[in-house]
């Protein structure tokens, strides 16, 4: 086959993605969408809700779906036939019930493709100079914990969500390891810890990710496969990182399915890529010793394509 057709996904390959929608900027499905269509995911989305522009903003304008709501569209797609979906991709929720709905479609779609895979980033907070704290209603971790991990396949949690979800505090790699194997029992063959406080040996200004993959050989037996990955710290506060790290990471595991090292390593480099630009562009727009503002800081996608595209592997992984 020629070499230019092997980047292709063989046959049609098509994600629903229930996410945010914002008019301006880059976060949930305006973050996860453009992504995955350059790599040739066909891509669905629902928009949980509609603002104007994230809520890191001074103001912000908008519509949430409720849980009645989604069913209704999933509803719609079930009538005509047309609810086959190979990948389901889901991130920031700040409710219960909705959560729950989303639970039921993916089972129900899970009935439909036992194959389908959820994706699936249990955002629910994150840490501030070594203090965790959680920014959704407290109530939706047991939902997280209990309903929604179980039919997992691909988890992306900070090192705060990974410790919330089993009851352990992390202090070391070690220590980050046996989460993660907890996080396996729960039920995703596939945790990538997205950010830690962990010391990375290459030094402070580094951050350290880790993967775990765990797949069941045809004659039962398990083999799991750890990685670490360094990336160098961008000193500025993003929105919309994670959504854009969990889409790539659906693609890149998708393309490599039993290597997790090359698909974090694609994942993480071009996540560099965009943030380099970003933040070079945002200091332009600020102008020398401005600190630039929510609009500067918005990701730099479709200037990033290329990168998206076609990641220079920048971050190499390491294999513990």
């Amino acid at each position: 086959r020629a070499g230019g057709a092997a980047m292709e996904p063989e046959r049609e390959c098509r994600v629903l993605s229930i996410q945010s929608h914002v008019v301006r900027g880059y976060v949930g499905n305006k973050a996860a969408t453009f992504p995955l269509q350059v790599l040739g995911f066909e891509v669905d989305t629902v928009n949980s809700v509609q603002f104007s522009n994230h809520t890191g903003y001074a103001h912000w304008k908008g519509q949430v779906l409720n849980s009645d709501e989604l069913h209704e569209l999933y509803d719609g797609l079930k009538l005509n036939n047309v609810n086959q979906y190979d990948y389901v991709l889901t991130g920031y929720t700040r409710d219960t019930s909705f959560l729950a709905m989303v639970v039921d479609i993916v089972q129900e779609l899970k009935q439909q493709n036992s194959n389908l895979v959820y994706v699936c980033d249990p955002v629910m907070g994150d840490k501030w100079n070594g203090e965790g704290s959680m920014y959704v209603p407290k109530d939706l971790l047991p939902v997280y914990r209990d309903k929604v991990v179980p039919v997992a396949d691909i988890i992306t949690p900070n090192q705060f969500e990974a410790e919330l979800l089993t009851g352990r505090k992390i202090h070391t790699e070690k220590e980050a390891l046996e989460v993660m194997d907890m996080l396996h029992a729960m039920g995703p063959e596939t945790v990538v810890i997205t950010s830690s406080d962990l010391q990375a040996p290459l030094g402070n200004d580094y951050l350290i990710a880790l993967g775990s993959h765990r797949k069941t050989n045809a004659d039962g037996t398990k083999m799991t496969q750890r990685i670490r990955v360094e990336s160098p710290k961008v000193d500025a506060v993003f929105v919309g990182t994670g959504d854009l790290f969990a889409a790539m990471l659906l693609a890149w595991t998708h393309k490599h399915p039993n290597n997790l090292k090359v698909a974090c390593e694609k994942t993480v480099s071009a996540m560099q890529h965009v943030l380099q630009r970003t933040i070079k562009s945002a200091k332009a727009q600020a102008g020398d010793g401005n600190k630039p503002n929510s609009a500067q800081l918005e990701l730099r996608m479709v200037q990033s394509k290329t990168d998206i595209e076609n990641p220079e592997i920048i971050v190499k992984a390491t294999v513990l």
